[in-house]
């Protein structure tokens, strides 16, 4: 059978709630970041980040934090063929903390829950045949049905060729032999536990584990003497982690010295947060091995990613993509706390985004100022009317990929709202219309901490007129402003959108608009997109996507504006910037809705006919763009 996939793990799947609070005690936390967790689930995400195809066995409940394990994982590019929806039980979950380097406070929801469910039936002999690797982690031997579905898994990857993998991952009270309130214990002498993993250790041709591990699975505090015990029962290679101290790699028989095992180069950085980082490390070494690469060079692998996890904050969320491990390779370290490195973490979080916008097409009816000053508006009106725009984009986009909104909060709160989860791209402003210099919506706050009640989908855009020409003041004033409305959307974890229009502030030239994004960048924004207005030469296009590309060879794009141009205009202004693979879209509004408004606002169209009205311009400018894109040779 043709192998599709590298990589199926198998086991535990929750959800982590991490305390944002860092230093404090569990039990004084007032806010969690909310991430997918579990060993497997974390193993699964870290090897598809770094390009393998990976899957997961596991059950999650019938529920919102199950959808959501699931949605991620897809999101990440893992396989979940073989996630099962337990119509009877509820998703896991933990909650825990980061105390110090040392400490991390953490409590497991696990009583009955979904994934200890798991059990002979769920594993498909097609789909284990399907993959190169079975990795298997150690809580799901603890269970009598568990292990049961495991040790099948085991023997089918067997029969078909595959290698398997073992993840100790001994978790005392997951085992039965620590309380509730030990769930940060790491280790706990137990004969029991030895026996029982004992029993299954010959599966393996990969055994991973911290010396902590090891002394479980070899029933001896002495690190070598568990080793060799571990030797006696399988011929796995047997890699030990030993904190800062890296790890080793043992093929054959144990030395008397830890030091006498092939080992990788380790990376000097700050522990920040030791929760994960194992899961990181057995991406990377998956990644090596898996890619027939020496132990050495595995454990490069695996200490790098492990480097990365304990710098950051929670699990999959910390761990590289194969482009940031590749740019750390080569750079090196710059400074010990990776997640204060402003270049590392550029790469990261634009390499680890979610979704493919390679398409934009984008229904815009963020404006407010224009519908304000129309005849028979009101708030309540402008609002409705905002949700008629969302019935025409829906109606356009009609469940397929590529469709966009940019919808504002003031007027448009409740069309927003229920955009959300539609599978529309969102892209929400925050400047003040028509302000200059530029001025925020009052939702924002001083400090921007409105951001932090945004939903995670939300795009922030913000429009600047500026000009290379503006004073010292005004470029100043302006540029202070997107900076910090900048790092707050990421430290929100919010994607950027930066939308400029020199033409309203001054005369412009083929260099303008380029002019002006170096120097952005040169202040350290970096937006995920770029808005600009449609440039009426190939050189004024050229320019600016060179200026992008100089300084973010990883930018999600740009997309064009309408500045309320007819259709004629836009279809002429549309065949040049398609000629640009940069250029994904489109981003129109008055084209399409102005007219509509208009008449919808003093009672002379119904709400079919301005739906109708819209959704026809729209999908007009949506079949002008992409022809203009096939003409230019690319794909619409």
């Amino acid at each position: 059978m043709t192998k599709t996939l590298d990589v199926i793990t198998i086991g535990r799947a929750g959800v982590d709630l991490y305390g944002t609070q860092i230093g404090g005690r569990l039990e004084d936390m007032g806010s969690f970041e909310k991430y997918i967790g579990g060993s497997p689930t974390n193993i699964a995400c870290g090897t598809a980040r770094l390009g393998l195809k990976s899957a997961l066995i596991t059950r999650v409940g019938d529920e919102h934090m199950g959808r959501f394990i699931r949605e991620q994982l897809v999101r990440e590019g893992v396989n979940v063929d073989g996630v099962i929806t337990d119509p009877d039980r509820l998703t896991a979950l933990v909650i825990l903390g980061i105390r110090d380097e040392e400490q991390f406070p953490l409590i497991f929801y696990r009583e009955n829950c979904a994934d200890m469910a798991l059990c002979e039936d769920d594993i498909d002999e097609g789909f284990i045949a399907s993959a190169r690797s079975v990795l298997a982690t150690g809580t799901h031997l603890s269970n009598v049905q568990t292990e049961a579905a495991v040790l099948k898994a085991l023997e089918l990857a067997r029969k078909h060729g595959a290698r398997t993998a073992l993840d100790i991952d001994y978790r005392p009270n997951l085992w039965g032999v620590a309380g509730h309130g030990d769930g940060e214990s790491r280790f706990v002498e137990s004969a029991a536990v030895t026996a029982k993993l004992q029993t299954s250790l010959h599966f393996f041709d990969l055994i991973v584990g911290t010396e902590e591990e090891f002394h479980i699975a070899g029933g001896s505090t002495n690190t070598i003497e568990a080793l060799r015990a571990v030797r006696q029962v399988s011929n796995a290679t047997l890699v030990c982690k030993r904190g800062a101290a890296g790890a080793v790699a043992f093929e054959g028989d144990i030395p008397d010295s830890l030091d006498d095992g092939q080992t990788g180069p380790g990376f000097p950085i700050e522990v920040f947060n030791v929760l994960g980082a194992g899961d990181g490390f057995f991406s990377g070494l998956m990644k090596g091995w898996l890619d027939g690469e020496d132990w050495p060079t595995a454990l490069k692998y695996a200490n790098a990613c492990g480097a990365f996890a304990v710098s950051r904050h929670g699990c999959t969320p910390a761990y590289p993509s194969l482009e940031e491990l590749e740019f750390f390779f080569e750079r090196g370290i710059k400074q010990p706390d990776l997640r204060n490195d402003a270049e590392l973490e550029q790469i990261h979080w634009s390499t680890n985004r979610h979704g493919d916008w390679s398409t934009m097409r984008v229904f815009a009816f963020d404006h407010r100022m224009q519908l304000e000053e129309m005849e028979g508006y009101s708030l309540a009106k402008g609002g409705e009317f905002k949700e008629l725009c969302l019935k025409a984009a829906q109606q356009v986009q009609d469940g397929q990929a590529g469709y966009g909104i940019l919808c504002d909060n003031r007027i448009g709160r409740n069309a927003l709202h229920a955009a959300s989860g539609s599978g529309l791209w969102i892209g929400r402003p925050v400047e003040w219309p028509g302000s200059r210099p530029l001025t925020l919506e009052p939702e924002l706050g001083s400090d921007f901490g409105g951001l932090n009640q945004w939903a995670k989908e939300n795009v922030v855009k913000v429009l600047c007129f500026c000009h290379p020409d503006d004073d010292a003041e005004m470029q100043a004033q302006q540029e202070a402003t997107v900076k910090r409305l900048f790092e707050a959307s990421r430290r929100n974890r919010l994607e950027f959108l930066l939308e400029v229009i020199p033409s309203k502030v001054a005369a412009v030239t083929d260099d303008t608009t380029a002019t002006l994004i170096r120097r952005f960048y040169e202040i350290g924004v970096y937006p995920d997109w770029w808005k600009l207005e449609p440039m009426k030469t190939h050189a004024g296009w050229q320019n600016a996507i060179n200026a992008i590309e100089e300084n973010d060879p990883y930018t999600r794009g740009i997309v064009v504006l309408g500045l309320d141009a007819p259709e004629a205009e836009l279809s002429a202004s549309f065949e040049v910037a398609a000629s640009y693979p940069l250029v994904r879209g489109f981003a129109v509004g008055r084209t399409i809705f102005g007219d509509a408004a208009r008449a919808w606002m003093k009672g002379a169209m119904t709400d079919a006919e301005a739906v109708a009205q819209m959704a026809e311009r729209y999908t007009n400018l949506c079949r002008i763009w992409d022809a203009a894109r096939v003409k230019a040779g690319g794909q619409a």
